[in-house]
Parts: C-alpha cells; sequence; structure tokens
C-alpha cells in the first residue's frame, strides 16, 4: 500500500508544484475539473448506457403521463408505481460505475487532505505534536527525547497520559520550516516531518505503525520502530477563500467535478 500512496502522492505533487504560483483554489479547481471528466468516463465505460438510456425515456414518459392525468386517480397511481419502479432500476444500473469508482474517489480524497485541508503552523504559535505509546510502554519510565530543528523550541517538558499511552509536547516555529522532528527511545529513533511558514505547502497527516492505518494517513512511510503507534502535529485547518466566503475544499471539489461531469457528458456521450 505504501507504494500506491507514494505513486498518488508524487502525481499530486507534480500538479501542486506547477499551481504552486496561484492562490490554492485554482489547483484545487483544475484538480476537480479533471476528476469530473475521469469519473464521466468510468462512468460510460462501466455501465449499461442503452439500458440507462430506456429507463431515463421510461421516467419522462411517467412524468408526462402525471401531468396529463392529473385528474385520474387510477392512472396517477400506476404511472407514480411506474415512476418508482424506473427510478429503483436506474439506481440498480448505476451502482456498478459507483463501486468501480468509490475505491479511487476514496483515495485520492483522503491524499488530497495533505494539500488542502491542512496548513502548515503559524510562525509564533505553540503547536502540539503528540506521539501514542505501544502496549508494553511503562509511564513511569523517562520519555521519549524529542530533537527540534534549530529554529523550532520545546516549550516545557513532556505530558504524559498514562490512561491514552500518549506523551505531548508544545513547540514554537518561530522561522519558516521543512524539516524532520526527531524522537529518541530506547536506543531507537523515529521522525515525523513538520512544515510552518504561510507558504503553501503540502503537509503530511498523522505517521503511523499499522499497516492499515497507513492507508488513511498516507503522507509518510510507516513508523518501523516499535516504541510509538503513531505521532500527530496538531495543524491548523487550511482555508479556502471564495467571493470572500470560507467553503470546505471538500464541498467546492465535489461541486466543480460534478459540474464539470453535467457539462463534458454531451461531448463524451455519456449518459447520466
Amino acid at each position: 500500500m505504501e507504494i500506491v500512496n507514494w505513486i498518488i502522492d508524487s502525481l499530486l505533487l507534480v500538479v501542486h508544484v506547477f499551481f504552486s504560483f496561484a492562490p490554492r483554489l485554482v489547483g484545487l479547481t483544475i484538480l476537480a475539473s479533471a476528476t469530473g471528466a475521469a469519473m464521466l468516463w468510468v462512468f460510460g465505460r462501466t455501465g449499461n448506457q442503452e439500458r440507462m438510456n430506456q429507463v431515463k425515456r421510461r421516467v419522462q414518459a411517467g412524468l408526462l403521463e402525471l401531468r396529463v392525468f392529473v385528474d385520474e386517480p387510477a392512472i396517477s397511481l400506476h404511472a407514480q408505481r411506474g415512476l418508482i419502479a424506473a427510478n429503483l432500476n436506474y439506481l440498480a444500473l448505476a451502482l456498478r460505475p459507483a463501486l468501480w469508482m468509490a475505491v479511487p474517489m476514496a483515495l485520492l480524497l483522503i491524499h488530497l487532505e495533505a494539500f488542502y485541508e491542512r496548513a502548515p503552523l503559524p510562525l509564533a504559535e505553540p503547536a502540539l505534536v503528540t506521539m501514542r505509546m505501544t502496549a508494553d510502554w511503562i509511564p513511569s519510565a523517562p520519555p521519549p527525547v524529542l530533537i527540534t530543528p534549530c529554529n523550532v523550541a520545546i516549550l516545557g517538558p513532556p505530558v504524559r497520559v498514562a490512561a491514552s499511552r500518549e506523551v505531548s509536547w508544545r513547540i514554537l516555529p518561530y522561522s519558516p520550516v521543512s524539516d524532520k522532528l526527531l524522537f529518541r527511545f530506547n536506543s531507537q529513533e523515529v521522525a515525523k516531518w513538520m512544515e510552518a511558514g504561510d507558504r503553501q505547502r503540502y503537509v503530511t497527516g498523522r505517521r503511523v505503525r499499522s499497516r492499515w492505518e497507513a492507508i488513511l494517513s498516507p503522507g509518510e512511510s510507516r513508523i518501523r520502530s516499535n516504541f510509538a503507534e503513531w505521532i500527530e502535529i496538531r495543524y491548523p485547518s487550511a482555508e479556502l477563500r471564495i467571493f470572500g466566503l470560507h467553503v470546505n475544499w471538500l464541498v467546492w471539489f465535489l461541486i466543480v467535478s460534478m459540474a464539470a461531469a453535467l457539462l463534458l457528458k454531451k461531448r463524451f456521450g455519456v449518459v447520466i
């Protein structure tokens, strides 16, 4: 799975670098449009277009029948039953393309979080770094040692929470950073990449040890040391402004991708 994560991240990083000169919204809109076109192509290739076209005509005929025979209860009831059956048939036909697109879309959205969900740590503001220790951790033992880059300060000793096996540090970046935090414990080391500053960057999420959790937390390789389950930096949420309004990146992505698919369906010859 790490290879798949690396491939997806590499492709997205190329797009990110190419549009790094422009506002965050530009790259997201282009990615969403391309995704909408790709989804449309998959829908056309994996769906039964002839059957879907027939079902759509049946729905249109049922709606027309309801309008014409609005004063005929028996005919209206028959038309309503036909509409329900046609809609259920359409959903069944659309299920196969949806299943084909579900996994790729989920992976894409997970990876896009590093570009549009999280923002780098603000300068001169404290941030929290947390490590969950493995089950054999002894809370009374000395905690891991955190080594930071030269432009990141550690604010006080680590705080241990025995019930959740977590150790937390407060750090303070005072100049732009794109470097690793290093943790040492029992002659072992593990690192976590951090980003700080006001420039748009690729911001990785939680670094994990579990193979399955790595699917939901791409961006860095799995933890190989045997003393930590995961390491997380508490990043602020990235802001996406559209006409002066705060908009969640995922909402904008879905709106643009669906709009692109609807605008291109005739050109692709796809029935939706």
